[in-house]
This record gives C-alpha cells, sequence and structure tokens, in this order.
C-alpha cells in the first residue's frame, strides 16, 4: 500500500490530477480519492479523462454541506459562516456519471451493512476498468476540532 500527499504545498484541489498521475504511474494499483464535497470542486472534472482514457479510480466524497474546517474557525473569528456553507443535496454521484463515470450514493440513514454492499459494489465496478464516484451523505462531525484552518 503507498499513497501520496500534497504536504506543505497544499491539498486542496490535488486529488483528482494525483489519482490520474498514480493510475498512470501504476496501472495495477487500486486508486482510491477522499475528498470533501468542498474539495472535490477543485478537480472533480479530471472523471471525464479518467473515464475517456481508461485510468480509473474510485472516488469518495464525504458531503457533510460545507467548508466545515474553515467554517469553524472563520465562525470564531468573523462571526460569520458567510461562503461556507454549501448545498447538502448535491448529487455527486449525479455529477460522476454525467462525466462517464459509475454514481453511487450512500445515504446519510444507510446502516453499516449497506455501506459495505455500496463500497464492495464501486470495486466491482472499478475493477470492470470504470470510474466510481461515491456520494456520502455525512452528519456534523467536530472534525479536526482545534487545527489552525484559515
Amino acid at each position: 500500500s503507498s499513497g501520496i500527499n500534497a504536504e506543505y504545498g497544499g491539498t486542496l484541489g490535488v486529488g483528482g490530477g494525483f489519482a490520474l498521475g498514480s493510475k498512470s504511474a501504476r496501472p495495477s494499483a487500486d486508486v482510491w480519492v477522499l475528498w470533501g464535497d468542498g474539495s472535490c470542486a477543485y478537480s472533480l472534472a479530471e472523471v471525464e479523462p479518467s473515464s475517456r482514457l481508461g485510468l480509473p479510480f474510485i472516488a469518495i466524497i464525504g458531503n457533510d454541506g460545507s467548508w466545515k474546517q474553515i467554517e469553524r474557525d472563520q465562525v470564531k473569528m468573523l462571526d460569520s459562516p458567510v461562503a461556507c456553507r454549501l448545498d447538502r443535496s448535491t448529487p455527486y454521484h449525479r455529477v460522476g456519471e454525467a462525466y462517464g463515470a459509475v454514481g453511487m450514493l450512500i445515504p446519510a440513514e444507510a446502516s453499516v451493512d449497506e455501506m459495505r454492499d455500496t463500497l464492495l459494489s464501486a470495486q466491482e465496478e472499478y475493477r470492470k476498468g470504470r470510474t466510481v464516484v461515491v456520494n456520502v451523505e455525512l452528519g456534523n462531525s467536530a472534525f479536526r476540532e482545534g487545527s489552525i484552518s484559515v
């Protein structure tokens, strides 16, 4: 197992390009991208060349309807969540389909068994050479509470 991290160069927007580069460099490797619903906006379009060029990956999009990491500190400092709230109902799996991928949804109320089954289905499609976009609806969390993110 291996991975790529942007380290100090910043991480927003690198997922799609990193996935394409990883699959190009190691065609037999399983390639997964873990995006938040905010960060996927920077490179979700890379699903199209992934599908068209036969460089598949599995994209998991955690959809909590916000730039939560930024919002938490911004509200403390500026008393406003302006520009941090996203629409939870955005169908990222359908966006993936529009780009040629297989789209899947894990709704917030899904059981652990349903989540597992969806991810196993994603792996099956991936093994057929298809790019897969899984939209995972999340609740609110204290993810990275206390980190500095401005």
